[in-house]
């Protein structure tokens, strides 16, 4: 069963919360909501989140705060953050956003077909993620010597071609993702891809290398 993503909706109001929720069932991911600042970062000290969405006019820690707290904390710091406000105070106000940290930045009211859309890519780069850390934690417990799962190859050729098979599925979604992205306006996603590829490409030279018949030590390559 593949795990669910998990999306923080940070909002004041119950009836904007119950309205994100409206929008983002049909992702079928967990959504999780915080009606304040405050508690918008006790839910990131347990919880790992693809993306957030949150309210810049709260009462007490606003949204920039909020943002400011998670962008200084090593654990939340690369999580998206899109800002979405009833206000707009111009291109200073949208600048204050994007400085907070927010890759994005929607007026209420929004186009629900479009916060859809931009949380997908987020959900969807947040998986592809996840499936390059397992597969580095099976790399890295075959090159420790850990021994393998249950109809798991035992032999380190039959491991290494299954976790060559495993690497180019993932690298065959990402680069698919990544052409998905080519015509979007929104950087922040296009070089969250782009990191994606560069991490994939490491894992894959580091494969490369323990080929059998590969020249050199079978020393690793660091990666990007």
């Amino acid at each position: 069963m593949v795990q669910k993503a998990k999306i923080l909706l940070v909002d004041d109001r119950p009836e904007n919360l119950l309205a994100l929720e409206a929008i983002l069932s049909a992702l079928d991911q967990t959504l999780v909501r915080a009606s304040s600042g405050e508690e918008a970062l006790k839910a990131l000290l347990t919880d790992d989140f693809a993306v957030i969405l949150l309210d810049v006019q709260m009462p007490g820690m606003d949204g920039f705060e909020t943002a400011a707290h998670i962008k200084r904390r090593e654990r939340t710091r690369d999580i998206p953050i899109i800002f979405l406000t009833a206000i707009n105070h111009g291109p200073h106000h949208t600048f204050r956003g994007y400085a907070a940290g927010a890759v994005d930045y929607i007026s209420k009211p929004f186009d629900p077909w479009v916060l859809r859309a931009k949380v997908s890519v987020f959900v969807e780069l947040y998986m592809k993620n996840c499936q390059l850390r397992e597969q580095a934690a099976l790399l890295r417990a075959q090159l420790e010597g850990s021994r393998p799962e249950p109809g798991e190859s035992t032999e380190p050729a039959g491991l290494l071609a299954e976790l060559s098979a495993r690497l180019a599925a993932v690298e065959e979604q990402a680069e698919a993702l990544s052409k998905q992205l080519d015509d979007s306006a929104d950087a922040a996603a296009v070089a969250t891809a782009a990191h994606l590829e560069r991490k994939l490409t490491g894992l894959r030279r580091a494969l490369d290398a323990l080929e059998p018949g590969t020249a050199g030590t079978g020393t690793v390559p660091p990666q990007g």
